[in-house]
């Protein structure tokens, strides 16, 4: 059974294949339109999709949805009575229904066809059923406690219960208006980050501040006994209808979520082109602290309820890798899953995996240990794109060449890169199929020595242009990561973690260590990813230390996905050597 998953008309717009429970194909549409968070319908991932996997659309037997207008209809209506909002809000999200179901629409556009050609059924997976699926289906744990936890979807912010035997047992979940994903995404406006998915930023930020506003926070949220939270409303706006996204040219825009109320207690929000103060970095540290606090009391009494030592995660907060790193020390849980592409993008893959395991009871299932489910390229389209690119920029000079190329064999091509990088070199890596998700984790990066304490300054200068206060996250062998790293677990494969780095490794990883002496680990397996587990054992051979900055291919647009997009942001950039399969290429030192 082929079904194919879609997430549309929603922030991260994505699509993912399963065939007989086996995932062959995941990607986000801003791969392929290049706008980041593209929202909308993901017209480009469908083209790639089909077209990679060479499955023909009438071969789909469901097209999974990770939406459902219809779920949670009496909260809806319970909503509108207790609340009264503004008629506004109800014709938004009357509009928003009447959009949504023309999809099937799209869909056929898209494939320039008709219902009645394919024997595609459309079936439709309310929002947190579709990320708590996408943790748990791929996990490889046939019995785990699980919880989804963002902003909002299908009028519900948060879902937690226990996953046995591959059926979904909620035990209970928040509605609309609470939301620990608001209340996380309001604080990140007032700090004046205003573009949407700015939330990571703050997450850094806190490292630099101290939690002295928590109790101020703390009148904003409510913790209650059977686990769940409110919000106190007054601070919020969203409830009115401003918590509309809209998503005019792909690219998505978060109405401001916050009232006039935290001015009270925090003073007047910082503009977005002020310098950032100790207050700001204090509220951020503060803000962190109050997610962590409802996360861990969601989870304690989730533990309780279900006595399950396993537990998967998934919604935006998965994403808060700081809180990640802190689970096992704050709850009873001892093993923990998150797929690598855990917001919304991953809800497209949680859709079809939910159709195929919970409705049609596949009994083979995909273990995620790996993020490489998206766009790959051969050899020989390497060869061509590098030959028609640089003779494009040897015609703009005249005939002269800036860059070096070679083609190496695998060991000649690693002893290379070593060698590049332990001269402080910056090297762009593109190998094999894309990651799913928004980490760069070794088929599309930018690679640094560690042990250079100029390093990360260097490549915000040169390449990343963003705030010195976002640090930079270290990959390691895996059987290595405890020789630097405190870690909870053998593995980290998804950089979805924050760890202590040992204190007598801190000055020996100056690049990839946090002001408060973390990291955000990314642990890389032999069987897994062999080229770049190899590539991080010959670097530690040659120096000592089997460690790599790693960063996202890319600067101020979503990570490269073709040829074509690697070496045109190797050319703009001041990137030193750019690796990408066995070809080698390295700026020419200019006279």
């Amino acid at each position: 059974m082929i079904i194919l998953g879609i997430n549309a008309y929603h922030p991260d717009a994505s699509v993912a294949l399963l065939r007989d429970g086996e995932l062959l194909w995941a990607a986000e549409e801003e791969r392929f339109n290049r706008v980041k968070h593209a929202s909308g319908f993901p017209h480009l991932a469908l083209k790639h999709c089909l077209e990679e996997t060479g499955i023909p659309a009438t071969a789909i037997d469901v097209v999974a949805v990770s939406k459902n207008p219809h779920a949670n209809f009496m909260k809806k209506v319970q909503f509108v009575l207790k609340y009264r909002p503004a008629k506004k809000l109800i014709l938004d999200r009357i509009l928003a229904f009447r959009k949504f179901s023309h999809l099937d629409e799209d869909f056929y556009r898209d494939l320039h066809t008709t219902p009645g050609f394919l024997k595609a059924k459309f079936m439709y997976v309310e929002h947190h059923q579709s990320h708590i699926a996408s943790s748990y289906y791929f996990s490889g744990f046939e019995r785990a406690a699980f919880l989804s936890l963002d902003g909002m979807g299908d009028f519900s912010s948060a879902m937690w219960g226990l996953a046995e035997e591959g059926h979904l047992r909620v035990i209970d979940r928040v509605f609309f208006p609470h939301s620990a994903g608001f209340l996380y995404t309001a604080a990140t406006q007032f700090l004046g980050f205003h573009k949407f998915g700015d939330e990571y930023k703050v997450m850094g930020l806190a490292g630099y501040g101290q939690p002295k506003y928590l109790d101020l926070l703390r009148h904003v949220y409510h913790l209650k006994r059977n686990g769940g939270f409110e919000l106190n409303l007054r601070y919020f706006l969203h409830q009115e209808g401003a918590a509309k996204i809209r998503w005019k040219g792909g690219a998505p825009e978060q109405d401001i979520l916050f009232s006039r109320h935290w001015e009270e207690k925090l003073g007047r929000p910082r503009l977005p082109d002020e310098a950032i103060t100790q207050r700001d970095k204090d509220i951020a540290a503060s803000l962190q602290a109050a997610l962590e606090e409802i996360y861990f009391h969601v989870l304690r009494n989730l533990f309780q309820k279900t006595e399950e030592s396993r537990l998967c995660l998934a919604g935006g907060c998965a994403f808060n890798s700081v809180a990640n790193g802190k689970i096992t020390k704050a709850t009873g849980f001892r093993e923990i899953y998150i797929q690598p592409a855990a917001g919304d993008a991953g809800t497209a893959v949680g859709a079809a995996a939910f159709i195929s395991y919970a409705v049609f009871k596949e009994p083979k299932r995909t273990v995620m240990n790996h993020a490489h489910f998206g766009s790959s390229f051969e050899e020989r389209t390497l060869e061509s794109c590098i030959q028609l690119k640089l003779k494009e920029l040897e015609k703009e000079q005249d005939g002269n060449s800036k860059f070096f190329r070679a083609h190496f064999s695998e060991d000649e091509l690693i002893a290379k890169t070593v060698e590049a990088l332990s001269e402080g070199k910056v090297v762009g890596w593109f190998q094999g199929k894309m990651e799913f998700g928004p980490r760069s984790l070794g088929a599309r990066s930018i690679l640094a020595d560690p042990r250079n304490l100029d390093m990360k300054d260097i490549l915000n200068r040169r390449i990343k242009h963003r705030e010195t206060f976002r640090p930079f996250a270290p990959s390691v062998p895996e059987e290595r990561a405890g020789e630097f790293f405190e870690m909870d677990c053998k593995s980290s494969p998804f950089m979805l973690k924050v760890f202590p780095v040992r204190p007598e490794k801190r000055s020996v990883l100056p690049a990839v260590t946090h002001v408060d002496g973390s990291a955000r680990v990314q642990t890389v397996s032999k069987e897994v990813n062999p080229l770049y587990w190899k590539l991080l054992e010959a670097f530690g051979k040659k120096t000592g230390v089997p460690v790599l900055l790693n960063t996202s291919f890319n600067e101020h647009e979503p990570i490269v996905c073709t040829p074509e997009e690697a070496i045109d942001c190797f050319v703009k950039t001041p990137m030193d050597v750019l690796v990408m399969g066995n070809y080698f290429l390295e700026k020419k030192i200019q006279d």
